[in-house]
């Protein structure tokens, strides 16, 4: 299976990077923020932090698109605890992680600066580092500096999804 979940907390670049990889390797987007429920993301826009409970749908419907793109597929998706990655694993044997690391004052940062067309509130940067687990020792992760150029990550990305067929 070819596919990548491009995680990491708000703000990280996600979309960016996850859309710059797909465009490269030729594989299908899959942006997480589009298969949120209404419910929410007027939760997020009001400045509430989503659940466990909350994000098994959103979980479940990303492993379904991920399941149904044998050919290979790009997942933008915050993957914040482990539990939420083993979900989606189970949907793709394989699956890898490039994992944006980035501290919270440049997530806060790029945060405000995207709040005016973004239904993320700047408010739950903080809940977003709290929540993390660090993916650091899962096979199949890549840690990437979010704070390296577009060019850099894709090309970093590309390299290591071209010269590993199974994660370490």
């Amino acid at each position: 299976m070819n596919s990548i979940v491009i995680m990491g907390v708000a703000g990280c670049g996600k979309s960016s990077v996850g859309a710059r990889v797909a465009g490269a390797m030729g594989w299908a987007l899959v942006e997480g923020d589009d298969h949120h429920s209404e419910a929410n993301r007027q939760k997020m826009q009001a400045g509430v932090a989503l659940t466990d409970a909350d994000r098994q749908g959103w979980l479940a419907t990303l492993a379904l698109q991920i399941a149904g793109l044998p050919q290979g597929s790009v997942v933008t998706c915050s993957a914040l605890k482990r539990s939420y990655r083993d979900r989606l694993r189970q949907a793709s044997p394989g699956l890898r992680f490039a994992f944006l690391q980035i501290s919270p004052a440049e997530a806060q940062a790029r945060v405000t600066a995207r709040a005016a067309h973004h239904f993320f509130n700047t408010s739950l940067v903080d809940n977003q580092f709290a929540t993390l687990e660090s993916p650091d020792g899962e096979p199949g992760v890549l840690t990437q500096d979010a704070t390296l150029s577009l060019d850099a990550l894709q090309a970093d990305i590309c390299a290591w999804l071209t010269s590993t067929k199974e994660p370490a």
